[in-house]
């Protein structure tokens, strides 16, 4: 019970304030480090490293202009072989249009096959498929509006025939 307070002596009185050293002035050096007080062994101070040899002296480098040109690379294998004909563009059309606008799709491929027919171009196969896929759509189509009419005149007519009337 060293720093409690006893009814005698009073209350415990803390050591004297002491302010810390003030840090050296702008330009004044600073203290020099103590040494290690535990008697570690100081750092020596590192050796310079060995000096590098001259660069070597290289040439100039040639003045801005056309650059040396290459020779010729062989080709190996085959040539590449000569572009066909081209594909027509209504056939391709045609299989655009079969899926979107059936219509469209038929009338395209009965004018890609005459020009076909005419010129040569390639794209037969695409012609025919727009013209099938077009005229399948079309049918499936006209089909689907025909049961659609015929189911609306028979819930029309269920309606009618029930025997419920509302009268107001």
């Amino acid at each position: 019970m060293s720093n409690d307070a006893t009814p005698e002596s009073g209350p415990a009185v803390p050591p004297p304030y002491e302010p810390p050293a003030a840090p050296p002035g702008y330009g004044a050096a600073a203290a020099p480090a103590a040494a290690p007080a535990y008697g570690a062994p100081a750092v020596p101070a590192p050796a310079q490293p060995p000096a590098y040899a001259p660069a070597p002296a290289y040439p100039q480098a040639p003045a801005y202009g056309q650059p040396p040109a290459y020779p010729a690379v062989p080709s190996y294998g085959y040539p590449a072989p000569p572009p066909g004909p081209k594909t027509n563009i209504m056939a391709i059309l045609s299989l655009v249009f079969a899926f979107v606008f059936s219509i469209l799709g038929i009338v395209f491929g009965h004018i890609a096959l005459s020009q076909i027919k005419r010129t040569g171009e390639d794209g037969r196969g695409l012609a025919v498929a727009g013209l099938v896929i077009g005229y399948v759509v079309c049918g499936l189509s006209l089909l689907f509006v025909v049961f659609y009419v015929v189911f609306i005149v028979l819930i029309i007519g269920a309606a009618a025939s029930s025997g419920y009337y509302y009268s107001s």
